[in-house]
């Protein structure tokens, strides 16, 4: 379980401009959705767009405090 602030900490930290919000899926705080916008991600892939957010939930994901990681990312709200 890993606290749902510290997601956005996270990933705002790699990309400093990012919209992040989180929702909780099953109460536990493992199992998350999380939709982040960016410029960032402009003229990059999906698969790329999702690598930088793993890159940066990179250990939570490693020690398994976040279990599943359902991912929307953006350039636009």
């Amino acid at each position: 379980m890993v606290e749902l602030d510290r997601i956005g900490v996270l990933i705002r930290q790699a990309l400093p401009d990012a919209h992040v919000t989180v929702e909780d899926l099953n109460g536990g705080g493992d199992h998350l959705q999380v939709k982040v916008v960016s410029s960032a991600f402009t003229g990059l892939s999906l698969i790329r767009q999702h690598q930088l957010v793993y890159g940066a939930l990179k250990n939570e994901l490693a020690s398994e405090a976040i279990h599943a990681l359902a991912l929307n990312t953006s350039t636009h709200h």
